[in-house]
């Protein structure tokens, strides 16, 4: 049976094993492969299964599932854009199951007002993940901290705020941070 996996996978910017380690039960990236290629039957269970991991339906997951596609019209690379050789389409970004928003009233360094940033929640096990890129960290008393996650030292979170000249925050044991991990800009 073919399947849209491999389209969705790569929509999420999941590897192999990234999807495999989000299966319940966690299964390998080989199987993922294989499930991908057509080498291993896809069954309904297999449908579900995969869609949970990924935050789709089952139907997405199927030829003219209910996710719609985006004709890519152009690859651009150093010489300039060019015709794809074959069709290609591309799934719209669909957030995933522990994504959460950041909306931008006012720019803020690399970010404009009106972008939407779209953020992986993180819980504190995660967080040396996002060293070196830009986080939401929540604070007490409904305030948060946005920049990017400088360093580590024990419980306590070293923030760079976006604007130059801002001072670092320090943010002392947060109960998750949100990684910055799309973002969306109307032109």
């Amino acid at each position: 049976m073919t399947s849209r996996l491999r389209e969705l996978r790569k929509a999420r910017g999941l590897t192999l094993a990234e999807l495999a380690a989000r299966c319940a039960p966690p299964t390998t990236a080989v199987t993922i492969g294989r499930l991908e290629t057509g080498m291993r039957k896809l069954s309904v269970p297999w449908l579900e299964r995969l869609a949970a991991a990924l935050g789709v339906e089952p139907a997405d997951l199927l030829p003219g599932g209910s996710v719609a596609s985006v004709p890519v019209a152009a690859l651009l690379g150093r010489d300039g854009p060019v015709a794809p050789a074959a069709a290609l389409s591309l799934p719209p970004p669909i957030p995933g199951g522990n994504t959460i928003a950041l909306m931008v009233q006012a720019s803020a360094g690399d970010y404009r007002a009106g972008d939407t940033l779209w953020l992986d929640q993180l819980p504190p096990e995660s967080f040396p993940e996002a060293i070196n890129t830009d986080v939401l960290v929540p604070r007490p008393v409904g305030r948060f901290a946005f920049g990017r996650l400088a360093a580590i030292e024990g419980q306590r979170l070293q923030i760079l705020p976006p604007a130059p000249g801002s001072r670092q925050v320090i943010v002392t044991d947060p109960p998750w941070i949100g990684r910055v991990a799309t973002l969306v800009r109307r032109l």
